[in-house]
């Protein structure tokens, strides 16, 4: 009887180690993904970065790399091409770039209306307003300062004719007047005065950080979509057509004169 629950039990251990070896072997299959991918909006594509080599003996390879990051919108040369320094290799889309300049030239645009208000200080509005005020407190003043002088004559006939609280109000009514047309006479020099000089000194750094923002990011664009102009009248030069030029086409840097080379 124990003979046969012993191999019973075996037998079922073998089932058991079998169907496990069976279950671990299967290959197991990949989970699905959590979310899709963005896709690739371009049928062809290709990132890389890579170096013109030179056929000339004493040549140097030549870095070749663009000023900006951007999608290429047009090749103009292949693979063999014979290239000259400053040649257009292909454009980039230039988007972005234009929406980054439009929107800093914005930002200057605003800066230099500031800086346009605070020259045009004081308005001729608000000193009308600070001097209306100077007169109505001056009128205040004279006011209570008659009112007093009628208490203190009242007093100098008769010393029962004025209470001593009519007298302390006609006395701190004077007082008053004369705090207020201090303050208003104060606030109209301040308005008088214009805009503070470290005010006006730190808006002008402003403007002249942002228009240098314009200038730099209208340089990596083509001359005709430059949108930055400097306020000087100036001719571009062979070099400054080079430097714009920079964005529609990366340039071969030599490391001393040569007249062409092949990729």
């Amino acid at each position: 009887m124990r003979n046969r629950i012993l191999f019973a039990v075996v037998g079922l251990g073998i089932v058991a180690g079998l169907a496990s070896a069976y279950v671990y072997a299967r290959p197991k299959h990949p989970l699905p993904p959590a979310f899709n991918p963005a896709p690739n909006p371009y049928g062809d594509g290709i990132y890389a970065n890579g170096i013109v080599e030179s056929y000339q003996a004493n040549g140097e390879n030549i870095n070749i790399y663009p000023e900006v990051a951007g999608t290429i919108t047009k090749v103009f040369v292949g693979e063999g091409a014979s290239v000259k320094q400053g040649a257009l290799l292909f454009t980039i889309d230039d988007s972005v770039q234009r929406a980054l300049v439009e929107q800093q030239k914005a930002q200057a645009d605003v800066a230099q209306s500031v800086l346009d208000e605070l020259n045009a200080q004081p308005r001729k509005e608000n000193l009308d307003v600070a001097h209306a005020q100077v007169e109505m407190a001056t009128a205040g003043l004279k006011n209570a300062q008659d009112q007093l002088d009628k208490q203190l004559r009242a007093i100098s006939l008769e010393p029962r004719a004025v209470s001593k609280d009519a007298l302390d109000n006609a006395k701190n009514a004077a007082k008053v007047a004369r705090a207020n047309l201090d303050v208003v006479t104060r606030q109209y020099e301040l308005t008088k005065a214009g805009a503070w000089l470290y005010d006006r000194r730190n808006q002008q750094r402003q403007v002249a950080a942002l228009q240098k923002a314009v200038a730099a990011s209208s340089a990596l664009l083509p001359p005709s979509a430059a949108i930055f102009r400097p306020k000087a009248s100036t001719t571009p030069t062979q070099r400054d057509l080079s430097r714009w030029s920079s964005w529609a086409a990366v340039k071969a840097i030599w490391a001393f004169a040569v007249t062409s080379t092949r990729f």
